[in-house]
């Protein structure tokens, strides 16, 4: 279990998880509470489902990662677990942006909804650092995944003095 949360104490991945954690929990919160404008889970799982094409199964799954990845990312609690997620997230939701092409809509000169794929490759290799150096310093993995000193049962005993 310990090698889940080994981690280095180099801070690039603490910096890495942050700001894919702080970037996404807004988001995950606008579809999962309904929280700065957004719809709620239920407004949120229909949009997947209705107008994206999304399995349910699937919706339900990027959502619940949408909404709780970003908080083990910025504990730095299961961090590769929760970078695999966000990359698969981000997968996904690159998927409905291909045709729309590699940039963003930086200017507004496009329709809502038409930006390109570029954001969510930032964000594949902000979680893969993540994914594969682990949470960094600074983080609940390194301090689970320290290597403790066994406990002996058997103590040796002490003459009385």
């Amino acid at each position: 279990m310990s090698a889940l949360f080994r981690t280095s104490s180099t801070p690039l991945p603490t910096l890495a998880r942050l700001a894919v954690g702080l970037i996404l929990f807004p988001h995950g919160a606008q579809h999962v509470l309904g929280w700065f404008g957004g719809y709620g889970f239920q407004g949120t799982l229909g949009w997947m489902t209705g107008t994206l094409g999304f399995p349910a199964f699937l919706a339900v799954l990027a959502l619940v990662t949408e909404i709780t990845a970003p908080v083990a990312l910025v504990l730095g609690l299961g961090g590769r677990l929760a970078a695999l997620g966000v990359i698969g997230l981000m997968l996904g939701a690159a998927s409905t942006h291909l045709s729309n092409g590699f940039f963003m809509n930086w200017f507004g000169a496009l329709p809502a909804g038409s930006e390109g794929f570029e954001y969510h490759l930032l964000v594949i290799a902000l979680a893969g650092i993540v994914a594969l150096g682990g949470s960094g310093a600074w983080s609940l993995d390194r301090l689970l995944g320290q290597d403790r000193p066994a406990v002996s049962a058997a103590r040796p005993l002490r003459a009385a003095a």
